[in-house]
């Protein structure tokens, strides 16, 4: 899993409220175990019309934001089924950070397994970073997690709470696998000494 530090770029506003699981990835794509290759299909039923031709009001089909990396939402995001391919999805087309109000808890919590940061502000906060973010491409945000800031592109910065553990977590660029593997060294010492005590195992 990729690091997440500082990251400064893009911002997508999408104001809408309640945007669950199959609006990120429809159902029909699930059928992959394969974390790339997914980006293409995020809100594929808002991306595209039924013969599968961008609609052009869609706030990623603008050419100011089709390299977001920060997606500014609506409440209560990644609502519905707990589908790990929704994470997998925004992280394939480039989403790193996801700020919104609240978040559905199971999408919250993969989000941290697959190096997304998702960052829940006040609407008051919301309302400052959806305007900066509308302004387009030139508006680039950055998302500093080791001081635990969101700034605007003119400077207003706004401060969020994230468990530390999963801080180290996304600083260190560890994901479950990961976390196992950094204790490779005492898990070794003890099957070599289950070895020993139990050779009928």
């Amino acid at each position: 899993m990729d690091k997440f530090t500082t990251l400064t770029g893009i911002a997508a506003p999408m104001p809408l409220v309640n945007i669950d699981t199959d609006m990120i990835i429809p159902k029909q794509f699930l059928k992959t175990i394969k974390r790339s290759g997914l980006g293409v299909n995020l809100f594929d039923e808002m991306r595209y019309d039924r013969e599968g031709n961008e609609i052009p009001d869609f706030v990623l089909n603008q050419p100011a934001y089709r390299n977001a990396e920060i997606l500014i939402a609506g409440d209560n995001f990644g609502c519905g089924s707990s589908r790990e391919h929704a994470p997998w999805a925004l992280l394939d087309f480039g989403i790193r950070c996801v700020i919104s109000t609240s978040f559905a808890d199971i999408f919250f919590n993969n989000c941290f397994k697959n190096g997304i940061l998702p960052i829940t502000l006040p609407q008051e906060a919301i309302d400052v970073l959806m305007d900066d973010a509308s302004k387009g491409a030139n508006a680039r945000m950055t998302v500093d997690l080791e001081n635990q800031t969101v700034s605007t592109s003119d400077g207003t910065e706004f401060h969020f709470d994230i468990d530390p553990f999963r801080k180290e977590c996304l600083l260190n660029g560890l994901d479950d696998i990961g976390l196992t593997m950094a204790k490779a060294p005492s898990i070794d010492s003890y099957e070599e000494q289950m070895a020993q005590a139990r050779p009928w195992v």
